[in-house]
């Protein structure tokens, strides 16, 4: 997640994806165990009617949630497609299912409890900032994982096999980032049966996230025209192939269920034409990222070439911070940027600031490691790695005076003070 205020474009990255703020806010600390036994027994009857109306509020996947946990804590953590026959298919395990939401309805209240504590909590927080002029970006992705409520809760809208494990699998091909590509492992989505139902499995995410910030960036929103699907058992994600989305038909059920389109559209990778025609056709914006511009003057994401409906990023959570790119970064790139903006790169990370700030993207967007100008050793994520990644916390002090300064002098520089934009 994003954290920005358009008084000072000071951007702070959170890892989130779709479902986090569901599926792993419940505490097992000490207190929170307190806390349910007492809400349990009756204490905290202030409580009572806002739990109430949160159930109801949320019925369409909090329950589902609550058993889905209880039931995989019951069964050591294993994933819901190892669990016995009769909880794993919840059509013909109804009676099964029934049974197990009795004798766990300690731990599936639970859960629900701690759902809503977070969410009050969470939008405490919102208002809190919404008070200081300050929005908020969440990520949805466009998959799930295979072990998930939504997929457990209606395995008819994924395409998966008779043991309801997952016959082909989401990636994407070899890019920038990998020779072998990327091999995500999530299911597809039975588009087909989605229409036939006319079920909203995407689109429940976005809105349930748009309740929770004021601005959702879509991942790999290309899979929307074309996804690669990898058959299931495959070491790499070279050998799949491009399968038609639903396109526009998704977008205008969703923008229905919104009244609008608040979505940032991650255009990144190996893009087709008719991915940037929708994108245009919703008017989203798109990603323009700096790092990827140093080739040639038609490079899309040098700034001279960005249209208005753009955001500009120095860098994103899956790249490396601007010094580390910068450390190894070809000789031909460096010396395309020195020609482009007339610097060294002694400065690098606040040059490419500059840049973006300095561009007509509507939004410009930089990672903290790039404000603190850290290198490799700060780096959020890197494609395809599943481990060792994600762990990088701001350390308590780093963002001085100096470096606000610093950054509110370029956001009043170039604009980008809120009063400036309106």
């Amino acid at each position: 997640m994003d954290c920005f205020d358009p008084r000072t474009s000071a951007v702070t990255r959170f890892p989130t994806t779709a479902w986090t703020m569901r599926l792993s806010c419940r505490s097992s600390s000490a207190s929170f165990a307190l806390a349910w036994t007492n809400f349990r027994n009756g204490w905290a009857g202030h409580l009572r009617g806002g739990y109430d109306a949160f159930l109801h509020d949320k019925r369409a996947w909090v329950g589902d949630y609550a058993l889905f946990m209880a039931i995989k804590d019951a069964h050591d953590g294993k994933p819901w497609y190892d669990w016995p026959n009769e909880l794993r298919h919840r059509e013909s395990g109804a009676t099964a299912l029934a049974m197990h939401r009795l004798d766990l309805t300690d731990s599936v209240g639970a859960y629900l409890f701690g759902q809503f504590l977070f969410f009050r909590q969470w939008q405490e927080l919102r208002q809190h900032a919404q008070e200081r002029g300050i929005r908020l970006i969440g990520d949805v992705p466009i998959f799930v994982s295979p072990d998930s409520t939504d997929v457990w809760a209606y395995p008819q809208g994924y395409i998966l096999d008779a043991n309801l494990r997952p016959r082909i699998v989401a990636g994407v091909p070899p890019d920038y980032f990998s020779r072998t590509g990327q091999l995500w492992g999530n299911p597809h989505y039975d588009w087909d049966e989605m229409r036939r139902k006319r079920v909203r499995v995407v689109g429940r995410p976005s809105c349930a996230t748009l309740e929770l910030v004021d601005l959702v960036r879509i991942d790999h929103f290309r899979g929307f025209c074309a996804a690669w699907q990898v058959p299931a058992g495959e070491s790499t994600a070279v050998n799949g192939k491009w399968v038609p989305g639903p396109a526009g038909e998704l977008f205008d059920r969703l923008r229905a269920d919104l009244g609008g389109l608040p979505v940032i559209a991650e255009d990144l990778g190996e893009i087709t034409p008719d991915v940037y025609a929708l994108r245009d056709a919703l008017g989203l914006p798109g990603m323009k990222v700096l790092q990827f511009a140093f080739d040639k003057p038609t490079n899309p994401f040098l700034p001279h070439n960005y249209p208005a409906n753009c955001i500009a990023y120095t860098g994103t959570h899956d790249n490396d911070t601007t010094h580390g790119w910068w450390a190894t970064a070809p000789e031909n790139e460096k010396q395309f940027y020195r020609k482009y903006t007339d610097r060294d790169g002694s400065d690098i990370a606040w040059d490419l600031i500059r840049l973006a700030w300095a561009s007509v993207a509507d939004l410009a967007i930089t990672p903290l490691q790039d404000v603190l100008y850290l290198g490799t050793e700060a780096r959020m994520n890197l494609p395809g790695v599943g481990q060792g990644y994600w762990r990088w916390r701001m350390p308590a002090g780093a963002l001085d005076e100096k470096r606000l300064e610093r950054l509110t002098e370029v956001t009043e520089v170039f604009g980008r003070v809120r009063e400036q934009v309106k």
